[in-house]
């Protein structure tokens, strides 16, 4: 008798388990609206509520600073810089860079911590638009079903535009490049020369941390990696002044060099 009682608790379990996955997956494949986003702007993020209900517990009075711009509005070498230094596969992808993945839970493994990173700007987009910045399992879960939605839904282009436009860009809630651009260079997103612009992606993992106009090493580093690859690949041609002082990619300490891993670009 008791052990059909266990049979009979265990099986109502897995049937519970079951309708409740398969109602967290239906939620998810129907709620948010992603198709809306292939021509209406958010007009406030959820990570944007998140730092307004951060800094109301903080008795700070920032304002979130934002305009937004299209992406033909945005200066070419921006955009190049950013895709180098988050998301070096974003044109060839499906919303998941699987290799990256797999170094951050073997990362995560022996740090015995989960954080699961290599998250492309598909999945930064997700974030930045619908969810909490938690790491656990069932957050990033809800990450991967609305990313894939998403690429399915929007055209690449599309989500590049949404994401530099909702990006958190520093402290003092400055979101998007053109609140940025303004903020750091007195200048349109449009503007924006090689330089500026690879300092302006090197501060994208940490922009609150990180000021593109400081001298900490790690902007510096990072921000002259991004801008050799630029030289490297053409976008940028240097000035005489910098092939005389040598300034070439492979004089970077490898070092600075792991925050990117340099990936052939597909063509666009």
């Amino acid at each position: 008798m008791a052990r059909k009682k266990k049979e009979s608790f265990f099986f109502r379990f897995i049937f519970i388990l079951f309708i409740g996955l398969a109602g967290f997956a239906a939620f998810n494949i129907v709620y948010p609206d992603v198709a809306a986003l292939r021509k209406e702007n958010p007009k406030k993020t959820a990570f944007m509520k998140y730092r307004e209900r951060e800094w109301e517990q903080e008795g700070k009075k920032y304002k979130v600073n934002q305009k937004w711009v299209p992406l033909g509005a945005v200066s070419p070498f921006l955009i190049k810089a950013v895709l180098i230094g988050e998301d070096d596969k974003f044109w060839q992808h499906e919303g998941f860079d699987y290799e990256a993945m797999q170094k951050a839970i073997e990362k995560d493994i022996k740090e015995k911590k989960f954080k699961l990173g290599g998250s492309t700007i598909s999945q930064q987009l997700t974030k930045n638009l619908y969810l909490s910045p938690s790491k656990n399992p069932v957050r990033k879960l809800r990450e991967a079903i609305i990313t894939y939605r998403m690429e399915k839904a929007i055209s690449k282009k599309r989500i590049l535009e949404l994401y530099l436009n909702v990006a958190e860009w520093g402290d003092r809630g400055i979101f998007g490049i053109e609140a940025a651009s303004r903020h750091y260079y007195g200048k349109s997103a449009a503007m924006l020369n090689p330089e500026e612009s690879a300092r302006l992606a090197s501060v994208l993992p940490n922009p609150r941390k990180f000021d593109p106009l400081g001298s900490s090493k790690y902007v510096q580093n990072r921000s002259r990696l991004i801008y050799n690859i630029m030289v490297r690949r053409g976008i940028v041609v240097p000035e005489y002044e910098e092939i005389n002082e040598g300034g070439t990619p492979d004089e970077i300490p490898a070092s600075d060099q792991s925050p990117i891993e340099e990936t052939k670009p597909s063509a666009q």
